[in-house]
């Protein structure tokens, strides 16, 4: 598994506003459903994004079929779909979102030439992580449950 630093996905977390979420489901027990649903709570603008559910609504707005037919700034975008399919996922991204800060694959979710390319054109890659452990770890979260994170901080 890819290493990233605590501060590395802290900044990645506390400077993306819109995110997102290809291969996003409407079924609530489905993992892509209560990321996103948990990021929206936490005050992230969710898009989600699957062509089976375009045109429905989720979490307040509009799912989108794919990525270019997203129409406002996007921050980061994250990918809950097989890791075969990343590289038309980045291509899309790179395309068609201006301004895209980070794109995040989901636990199991890998790609290593797709992470090169976004790289090389300055976008903040994680791969093989959730953003919604991720930010319940960085940000104390864990901690109330009884979760050692291994961070040392004075909040209780």
């Amino acid at each position: 598994m890819t290493e990233y630093s605590d501060s590395y996905l802290r900044d990645i977390l506390k400077s993306v506003k819109t995110v997102a979420v290809v291969g996003i489901s409407t079924n609530p027990v489905r993992p892509s459903f209560f990321v996103g649903r948990y990021l929206d709570l936490k005050g992230y603008k969710v898009i989600p994004v699957n062509p089976a559910y375009a045109g429905q609504s989720l979490f307040g707005h509009k799912i989108m079929p794919d990525l270019k037919s997203i129409e406002e700034p996007v921050d980061m975008v994250d990918i809950f779909r097989r890791s075969e399919h990343v590289p038309e996922i980045v291509d899309e991204a790179l395309d068609s979102l201006p301004g895209l800060k980070a794109i995040w694959m989901q636990i199991g979710v890998e790609h290593a030439a797709a992470a090169a390319k976004a790289e090389a054109a300055g976008i903040k890659v994680v791969q093989n992580r959730c953003p919604k452990i991720e930010y319940q770890r960085l940000f104390s979260e864990l901690r109330m449950g009884g979760f050692n994170t291994g961070i040392i901080s004075s909040k209780l």
